[in-house]
Parts: structure tokens; sequence; C-alpha cells
């Protein structure tokens, strides 16, 4: 992927990030580390998963553009507001990737979520929006979390870009944005939010 960025036309996009390996093996730490920072030139922030980070001294270099996300259950670091606490402790300019699918698996009652909206916001870089299921795979958003969802929309910023991971065919993708829009609707579209949420509301009961 790296080696065909420069082939690629993104002048289409406002917002352009990275994804580091979800995991790696400790010995191809460095090399991640190395082909990754030569890109820090296009300013473009770089997503990583705190597990798979095995010396944080070396990726504290990327500063800002260091986006650390929160992880699902799985994980043994990263999922609580108290975990991403120790991780910003020693990466002190990281930004956060809140991945609001991830927090809701963790704890259904977005308290959790909440808690790391309001502790870490201002580090708020992007949020990727998804269903996580049991098995912690992304899924399609569903009624209930859309609903979830709009617990803790109010702590988004607008100007956060909005990451949809919801696996999708062609098809669906309009539709599969209307969704994340009555999920996390913007200050202004509350008028519109409410009135797509009665469709989709009737969508989920005809089912």
């Amino acid at each position: 992927m790296l080696d065909g960025l420069e082939t690629l036309d993104l002048m289409g996009f406002d917002y352009v990030s990275l994804h580091a390996p979800s995991r790696f093996e400790r010995a191809w730490e460095t090399v991640a580390w190395e082909r990754l920072r030569k890109e820090c030139r296009r300013n473009w922030p770089i997503v990583v998963h705190p597990d798979a980070l095995y010396d944080l001294s070396i990726w504290r270099e990327v500063g800002a553009l260091l986006c650390v996300e929160n992880m699902d259950k799985r994980k043994p670091i990263g999922r609580t507001a108290r975990e991403l606490g120790r991780i910003f402790e020693q990466l002190p300019q990281a930004s956060l990737c809140f991945d609001i699918g991830h927090a809701r698996q963790c704890d259904p009652t977005m308290t959790e979520a909440y808690l790391i909206l309001r502790e870490f916001g201002p580090r708020l870089c992007q949020v990727h929006v998804s269903e996580v299921n049991t098995r912690s795979k992304h899924d399609l958003l569903s009624y209930a979390s859309i609903l979830a969802y709009q617990e803790v929309a109010h702590l988004i910023p607008a100007q956060v870009p909005l990451i949809l991971e919801t696996p999708l065919a062609a098809h669906q993708i309009e539709a599969q944005i209307a969704q994340a829009r009555v999920a996390l609707p913007l200050p202004h579209q509350t008028m519109i939010a409410q009135t797509q949420r009665s469709v989709i509301e009737q969508e989920f009961l005809a089912r």
C-alpha cells in the first residue's frame, strides 16, 4: 500500500489517514516504524492499535500525527479511559482515534464511551463508525447501536471526520452513510436526523 501511494488520486478527499498494521511481531516493529515515519511528510494521521506497539518511545517521535485507537474487549490494553490514560502518559502528544463500536462492545451502557470522549476529547482526530459484534467483528449499524451512539454524539465536534468501518456492498453505501448521520448527527442536522430516524425505525420494525 505504501509503495502505491504516489499513484493514487486522492484529490477528491478532504481527509486522509493511514492505518498501521493491527498486529505484527516485535521484530517487525522497527520496520513498520521506519516505513510509516517516511510518510509523516504528508501530514496524514497514522492510526495505531496500542496493543501492537512494543516500544512506545520510538513512536513518540510522530507526535500528534500518531493516532491511538481505543480497543475492543479482546485486547489487553486501550479499552477504557483509564487504560488509554496510561498510554497517553507515555505518548503525550498523540491524538485519539475513537472507535465507537469498540467502546460500545466493551460497555453497552456507553458509560465508558462517555468517559473516553470527556477525558480525551481535545485529542480527538477521527471516529470509526460501525457495530462491533460479540466476535469483535465489524458489522452494519443496527437500530440498537444507532440509539446507543446518539447518547454520546454531542461530545463529538462537527469537524471531526467519521470513518465508516462497516462491511458493505457498493449498493449499501448511501444507506449506511444515512444511518451514520442519524447515529452521530451534527447539531444543525437534528431535525433531519429525527426524520431519518423515523424512517430507519420503520425499516427495522418491518424486518
